[in-house]
């Protein structure tokens, strides 16, 4: 069978061809995916996206599931995995709830539920407020996030440490490495373009560099639930659409892959909603 995995990260099969917007590995073809899926008609048997649909604006979410379609061969499987906005909700209307009853343990919970509904969708710089939130010395709710985030958190939060650490390490060790690292960045083209453009927009600079991030690809575009993903894919011609867990999959051998699962079993990303669905025969 040929595997396709789109939007891929550094998440990948070496027996899959893996497509992401930067190469991330020997085995991940670099394409901008918003321009269209860069195969022939029917290539695949299996096309597969993780956290990728949400990055889309709704208008085109539906033209790239119409390209998984296109390059699908006639009873092909589609599998996609998106932020379970149901789950979020609930969990939300949970937290709001047990807060309001003055639980002090549920109000770090809400506080985090909060962040995983807008600061994705909102936020103007890297990481936004969650990335603050899980850079804290002591994250009061770690276990609840963890629950929710998966694997993907994990690694933030340990990522934040290491790096505050490298950086207090360097700062207080190779004061000439930084003088070094200014200086090279002074000299460098792009430098002298942005120190430019800031002289020309002025105030309205700050506006250019959000507009910049906006339109990055970092922050979610919209959100889905399980009826609502269902009628996308129906109505970009899909059918025997059915919701799945990380583990259950029309494909064959799925969880040998390790995709949606760790290889100790347990879910990359907890907080999703897997939808299947199948091409149909001409």
């Amino acid at each position: 069978m040929n595997y396709l995995n789109l939007g891929c990260g550094r998440r990948f099969h070496p027996e899959w061809t893996n497509v992401n917007f930067i190469s991330t590995g020997e085995d991940v073809i670099a394409h901008n995916l918003t321009q269209g899926i860069c195969f022939p008609d029917a290539s695949f048997d299996v096309v597969y996206h993780s956290h990728l649909l949400e990055h889309f604006s709704k208008t085109a979410a539906d033209s790239f599931l119409k390209e998984c379609y296109r390059v699908l061969r006639p009873q092909g499987i589609l599998r996609v995995a998106v932020p379970d906005l149901e789950q979020i909700a609930r969990t939300y209307l949970l937290a709001l709830e047990q807060t309001s009853l003055g639980d002090k343990e549920w109000a770090a919970n809400y506080e985090w539920t909060l962040l995983e509904m807008y600061d994705q969708t909102v936020r103007n710089e890297p990481g936004g407020n969650m990335a603050k939130y899980l850079l804290q010395k002591n994250i009061p709710n770690q276990e609840f996030i963890l629950k929710r985030s998966g694997t993907e958190a994990k690694s933030l939060i340990e990522a934040g440490h290491q790096y505050k650490q490298k950086s207090q390490q360097t700062s207080e060790t190779q004061p000439k490495y930084f003088l070094k690292q200014i200086y090279r960045f002074l000299r460098c083209r792009e430098y002298r373009r942005e120190s430019l453009f800031k002289i020309l927009l002025g105030h309205e600079y700050n506006a250019l560099q959000i507009g910049r991030f906006r339109q990055g690809g970092e922050v979610h575009q919209w959100m889905y639930d399980r009826y609502s993903l269902s009628i996308l894919l129906e109505k970009c011609g899909f059918q025997n659409i059915i919701q799945r867990t990380a583990i259950e999959s029309y494909i064959p051998g799925w969880v040998d892959f390790n995709l949606d699962t760790e290889a100790d079993g347990t879910v990359y990303k907890p907080d999703s909603i897997f939808v299947e669905a199948i091409k149909p025969a001409p």
